[in-house]
């Protein structure tokens, strides 16, 4: 059983429709119930930013800041993690023009968001992505760099210099500068890079699918074969080296090609994550919105075992409206199954007796209008 990791204390200010909160946590799953509206999402977004990025709803910090509020939010956490009891602090400083956010350990400032990784792992459900399998093959990539982040936390900083890359490349294309060994240096940059990300999601990929593979036959949840496609299909069991030269090349040829379509139209960023549902050998987009929702559920809890075999410590989990559209059976299951991974969860709903085949296992607090009642 993997190591737990839970919050023991979570305060707010100035978050969302927060104007000051905080909840005592025990270890327990926390269940949050509630009218929508009433502040539930918001809570599970604050723990959200906890880890590297900009949170589940990847709003802009100026949004998140509490209508009215004089400055800034801010976010206090103490909690039981990878390295032992911890205290983070996060949050935003507003000036005139400018939005910066700081972050804080044990009283110390961090040097990247990436620390926050020695200490949890995050990762959450929300009904925004129920339509993952049918939406816009960048929401399949975002989902999927978010699982290896989990378990590579260099991996969001070669993403982001591949973008910064990129588009210093799309930019001299536009401006008709083809000087060969000024682009040159850009693509052999983004061929180092791309290929590590091509590599790094291959290789989640593969843990999953073994892991997935593993798992009991009389699951309550189907299982996902998983598959990338649009980038360099079914060469990455070449060594590195050549791929890199080969993408290399690839952008060099297509100089001219991108620089009429206005962007780089090979590269880790066409890619796309195919998934199938293994039981219906069906593509998932071609699956009812419940097989959807349970092939998700499925993949997410299978990830989160994953995380907690590899890195010995438990993921903390967000799982917003996890209960709505199950029937009583495939709700008790699926706590038994987050029960079952040995971390803690948030969850959410609108009613309380969704949650009750967790008992005890769980805290349960009510949220109305900007305040939680437990």
């Amino acid at each position: 059983m993997p190591h737990k990791v839970c919050l023991s204390r979570l305060k707010l200010t100035d978050f969302r429709n927060y104007a000051a909160v905080s909840l005592a946590l025990d270890g327990r799953h926390a269940v949050l119930t509630g009218n929508n509206g009433a502040g539930k999402t918001n809570l599970m977004e604050a723990v959200s930013l906890l880890s590297p990025g900009r949170g589940l709803r990847r709003a802009a910090y100026g949004d998140i800041t509490r209508v009215g509020a004089a400055g800034g939010f801010s976010i206090f956490a103490a909690l039981h993690g990878m390295e032992g009891e911890v205290e983070i602090g996060t949050g935003v400083e507003t000036g005139e023009e400018t939005t910066t956010r700081r972050l804080r350990i044990n009283g110390t400032a961090a040097k990247t968001a990436d620390e926050l990784t020695d200490h949890l792992r995050l990762l959450w459900l929300t009904p925004a992505m129920d339509g993952l399998f049918t939406g816009a093959s960048s929401d399949r990539r975002r989902f999927l760099d978010r699982l290896v982040l989990s378990l590579d936390p260099a991996h969001g900083r070669r993403a982001s210099d591949f973008e910064r890359a990129m588009r210093s490349r799309n930019k001299l294309l536009d401006e008709g500068r083809f000087d060969p060994s000024w682009l040159a240096g850009i693509e052999e940059q983004m061929a180092s890079l791309g290929i590590a990300m091509a590599l790094a999601r291959q290789e989640m990929l593969g843990l999953l699918t073994r892991l997935i593979e593993e798992r009991p036959e009389n699951s309550p949840f189907p299982s996902a074969s998983l598959q990338l496609s649009g980038f360099m299909d079914g060469q990455f069991s070449r060594p590195s080296v050549d791929l890199e030269d080969e993408y290399a090349a690839m952008l060099a040829e297509s100089r001219y090609r991108d620089a009429g379509a206005g962007r780089t139209l090979d590269g880790p960023h066409r890619a796309d994550l195919i998934v199938h549902h293994r039981e219906k050998a069906m593509e998932a987009e071609r699956c009812s919105t419940g097989e959807q929702k349970a092939l998700l559920v499925g993949l997410v809890l299978a990830h989160a075992r994953l995380v907690g075999n590899l890195t010995g410590h438990a993921p903390i989990l967000l799982l917003d409206e996890i209960a709505a559209h199950l029937d009583e059976g495939r709700r008790a299951a699926l706590f038994d199954l987050i029960d079952g991974l040995g971390g803690q969860a948030f969850m959410t709903g609108t009613d309380q007796t969704m949650f009750s085949a967790l008992a005890e296992r769980a805290q349960f607090f009510t949220v109305a209008d900007g305040k939680v009642f437990g």
